[in-house]
């Protein structure tokens, strides 16, 4: 029997259908500050989001609570998944999201309505995209940042 060695942080992927389930998630509380506006509602609800972003932003999105109830729920009732990804991306984009959330909180609670408006609705927009489209504003950003700084070999 040989003892398993934990994956390191170069060799960590993901089931992206995990990552588009998050968005879901994301999306749902999103949009529910949106409906809401800036009330106690709206900001509740933008301060859910960011508790949300935290561990996905700082260590990775299998991390989240997003990512535990698809574990737990949703992937035992679905086949393996045909590819993984790396975390890297995902996780640059629960940091974008962590920091357009906590900046519509912050403008919510100081009384700025409009950049409460318009950074949570950069969040409905990219967890849209992810959730619906499978498309990762956030992921996509991180690739063509890596691009443009990483020479060739």
């Amino acid at each position: 029997m040989t003892a398993s060695v934990p994956p390191t942080a170069q060799d960590r992927q993901v089931d992206p259908r995990g990552v588009r389930f998050g968005a879901a998630v994301t999306l749902l509380f999103a949009l529910i500050a949106v409906l809401a506006g800036n009330t106690a509602v709206g900001l509740i609800a933008t301060a859910v989001l960011v508790v949300l972003f935290l561990p996905g932003a700082f260590i990775g999105p299998q991390a989240t609570v997003q990512s535990f109830l698809f574990t737990r729920l949703v992937r035992p009732r679905l086949d393996a998944p045909t590819e993984t990804e790396s975390f890297r991306p995902p996780r640059f984009a629960q940091q974008m999201g962590l920091g357009m959330s906590a900046a519509a909180l912050i403008l919510g609670l100081i009384g700025g309505g409009g950049g409460f408006y318009f950074f949570i609705a950069m969040v409905v927009i990219a967890s849209f995209l992810n959730a619906v489209f499978n498309f990762c504003m956030g992921c996509e950003l991180y690739l063509a940042f890596k691009r443009a700084t990483t020479r060739a070999a």
